[in-house]
C-alpha cells in the first residue's frame, strides 16, 4: 500500500513518470500528489504543447508513461487499462467532445452506467428481477445528475442538435454518471462564452464542495484558475516548473518566462 511519508493515505500518486513519442518527450519526471484528507481543485497550466492532455492521458490510462508510477487509492494503477481505471473512479472530460451524437442527453448518461452493470445478457433481455431493479437504480442516478446540472431542459433533446456549451455540460454529466472517485477535467470551459464559463464553473465548484470529489483540471482561462483552483501545477516542455497556491504560481518568475518569454534588455548608450 503507498502511503504519504506523514502516513496519510493517498488518492492519487503520480511518481516521477516520463512519456515519449519516438524523439518527442512530452513528459519528463513529472511527479504530483492528492492526498486523501486533503482533497483539492487541482489546476493544469501550461503553454500549447507543454504536456498536460498527455499528463491527464497517462493518469487516465490512454498512454502509458515509459518511466514512473501511477498510485491511485493506494494500488499501483501503471499498467491498467483505462476501463479498469474507470471502474475503480477514475473518470473524464475531453478537450475535443466525445459524445454519441445520435443519442439523447439521457441516453448519454445512461451509457455512462455501463461498467457498473451486474446482471447478464439474458436477464437484461427478459427484463424482470434483478435486471428490472437495477435499471431502476441506475436511471435515479442519472436523474439525479440530470438536476444536479440543471439539465432538465435538455434530457431528451438530441445531443448533436445541442449548442456548444450544453454539450460540454452533458459530457460532464456523463463523467458524474460514473460516480468517480477522482474527476480529471480537459479544458471544459474552452470555446464557452462568458456566461458559460459562469455557469460552468459554478457547476465544478458545487461538484467539488458538495459531492467531495477531488478534481484535476486543465483551463487556459487565467482567471478561472485562479477563482476556484486551491493549488496550481505548470508544465513546459512536459516539466514541472511550478506547484503552488494560484497566488505563489502567479508571481513565480519561471512560469512567468515560460508564458512570456524573455524580454530582451534595452540597449543604451551613446550608438542606441
Amino acid at each position: 500500500m503507498q502511503q504519504t511519508p506523514a502516513g496519510k493515505q493517498t488518492t492519487l500518486v503520480v511518481d516521477n513518470i516520463s512519456l515519449s513519442f519516438g524523439g518527442i518527450q512530452a513528459l519528463k519526471n513529472v511527479s504530483l500528489e492528492i492526498k486523501e484528507k486533503e482533497k483539492e481543485i487541482l489546476a493544469i497550466i501550461g503553454p500549447n504543447g507543454a504536456g498536460k492532455t498527455s499528463l491527464l492521458n497517462s493518469i487516465n490510462g490512454f498512454y502509458r508513461p515509459q518511466k514512473g508510477r501511477i498510485i491511485f487509492n493506494n494500488i499501483d494503477v501503471t499498467k491498467f487499462p483505462s476501463y479498469r481505471r474507470a471502474q475503480m473512479g477514475i473518470a473524464r472530460t475531453f478537450q475535443n467532445i466525445e459524445l454519441y451524437t445520435g443519442m439523447t442527453t439521457l441516453d448519454n448518461l445512461l451509457a455512462a452506467r455501463h461498467i457498473h452493470m451486474k446482471y447478464n445478457f439474458l436477464w437484461g433481455a427478459l427484463y424482470f428481477g434483478k435486471a428490472h431493479t437495477e435499471e431502476i437504480k441506475h436511471r435515479r442516478i442519472v436523474e439525479d445528475v440530470i438536476d444536479f446540472l440543471e439539465m432538465e431542459a435538455i434530457r431528451k433533446r438530441i445531443v448533436g442538435a445541442l449548442p456548444y456549451g450544453k454539450r460540454k455540460l452533458v459530457e460532464l454529466g456523463r463523467a458524474l454518471a460514473l460516480e468517480p472517485k477522482l474527476l480529471l477535467l480537459d479544458e471544459p470551459m474552452a470555446g464557452m462564452n462568458v456566461e458559460e464559463k459562469e455557469d460552468m464553473a459554478r457547476f465544478v465548484l458545487d461538484i467539488f464542495e458538495e459531492k467531495h470529489i477531488p478534481i484535476v483540471l486543465i483551463e487556459h482561462d487565467m482567471g478561472v484558475v485562479m477563482d476556484i483552483a486551491d493549488r496550481v501545477i505548470v508544465l513546459d516542455f512536459g516539466e514541472k516548473i511550478a506547484d503552488g497556491t494560484p497566488q505563489e504560481v502567479k508571481a513565480n518568475p519561471r512560469v512567468i518566462k515560460a508564458y512570456l518569454g524573455v524580454e530582451e534588455p534595452v540597449k543604451t548608450g551613446p550608438n542606441s
